[in-house]
């Protein structure tokens, strides 16, 4: 090994050790730093000395001797065509006579990857086209009710009130009661829509199909995450749907009771006012682990605990349900409200037409544009026949002196 070479083995051992830090190294490393620091002074002076002794005994000699860097050239045979132009020569000259170029040496360049910004970056980036995409939370409201189809724009319906009049026992040759069934009040509810759009170009279509599908399929969840809302509490000015909370259903409000006692008495108020039975529960995420994690004088869980049923009986509950109904927790409740209702006894869904897809390049200049123009829509409307067949509960307890005032 040569002085340069042991020069540029002391430098690389040197500068690994400097690599790590001052605040990394060991003692043992800060020895073998001074080491070969020391070494590289050595090494750099004995260099330095040959080529200023080397360079003075020219100037002595009167000479000027200049250092021949050869030929650089990638191929072989850049190499040979740029020996010849030294030479002054050309691959014609050489006709009928002999040259040969003086020992070719390939590039001593090192190959490397470069990582992800260099020349063979492309080749070490993997693209994972499965991408992250915004929660959507699973909507629900809607398969609570009945669904049903219409052809028309709006449906009617009679609504009538209570018998006028009843029965009674009556003596011989006495008046008999009367009784009067009143005339009904016509209640209509019309087909409302839901849609939106979107704009793609031609070229997006198709060099990045999968990304088209992805668009449409979170465009029409966006659809259906408004539909929800406006079953819920769509406050029924045009062109807005009367959702459930906004029609003239029962409700309870706080009482000095338990939020679980109440939710399980507006069942009772169902089937008093409707005769029907409540079919499901919709209540907030928040509200039903307040409910899921209340615990009895003893410190245990009312729904069971985390490793089994209360006070070790039975195995664990995933989710159990309020009172042995339907229960739906969802953040389309809000926080404090729970629905309770019988929902497929009480109200439908109607649709015309379906939930529908369409795309063109006619709109406005999309064809000139190469642009395609995308629309989803649906029509429905809300049927509630039965008001009284749903109770809005309020939770939380009612203060002390309402209370008191209520009793």
């Amino acid at each position: 090994m040569n002085l340069m070479d042991n020069l540029a083995a002391e430098k690389k051992a040197a500068q690994s050790i400097l690599a790590k830090g001052m605040d990394n190294i060991t003692e043992k490393e800060q020895e073998e730093l001074k080491q070969h620091y020391a070494e590289v002074k050595k090494l750099q002076e004995r260099i330095d000395l040959f080529k200023e002794a080397g360079e003075g005994l020219d100037k002595l000699a009167g000479t000027s001797k200049t250092e021949h860097k050869g030929v650089e050239a990638q191929t072989l045979g850049d190499f040979y065509v740029k020996s010849l132009q030294e030479k002054g020569l050309s691959v014609l000259a050489t006709k009928g006579g002999l040259f040969s170029t003086p020992e070719f040496k390939a590039s001593s360049s090192t190959h490397a990857t470069g990582g992800a910004s260099g020349a063979y970056g492309p080749f070490l980036t993997e693209t994972d086209q499965n991408g992250v995409w915004p929660y959507e939370r699973p909507l629900v409201i809607a398969d609570l009710f009945a669904s049903g189809t219409m052809s028309g724009t709006t449906i009617k319906y009679p609504v009538y009130d209570a018998l006028e009049g009843n029965a009674t026992t009556v003596a011989e040759g006495g008046q008999k009661p009367q009784i009067h069934l009143p005339d009904p009040t016509w209640v209509s509810d019309s087909l409302h829509e839901v849609a939106a759009w979107w704009k793609i170009t031609d070229d997006m279509a198709e060099d990045l199909p999968f990304v088209v599908s992805e668009i449409n399929q979170h465009a029409q969840y966006n659809l259906k995450l408004q539909e929800e809302i406006q079953l819920l509490s769509g406050d029924g000015t045009d062109p807005n749907l009367n959702g459930i909370l906004n029609r003239e259903i029962q409700s309870k409000g706080q009482a000095a009771d338990s939020d679980p006692d109440r939710i399980f008495a507006a069942t009772t108020d169902i089937a008093t006012a409707t005769g029907f039975s409540a079919d499901a529960v919709v209540i907030n995420p928040a509200d039903y682990q307040a409910i899921r994690l209340s615990k009895d004088a003893n410190g245990q869980y009312f729904g069971g605990g985390f490793f089994s049923g209360q006070y070790g009986n039975g195995g664990i509950m995933q989710n159990p349900p309020l009172w042995g109904l339907r229960t739906v927790v969802t953040e389309a409740m809000t926080k404090g409200t729970v629905l309770v209702g019988a929902f497929k006894a009480g109200g439908t869904i109607y649709r015309k037409g379906g939930l529908t897809v369409e795309s063109t390049n006619s709109h406005e200049n999309d064809f000139t544009n190469d642009k395609i123009t995308f629309r989803v829509k649906e029509r429905l409307a809300l049927q509630v026949k039965y008001p009284k067949a749903f109770v809005k509960v309020t939770l939380g307890k009612a203060a002390a002196k309402a209370a008191a005032k209520a009793e």
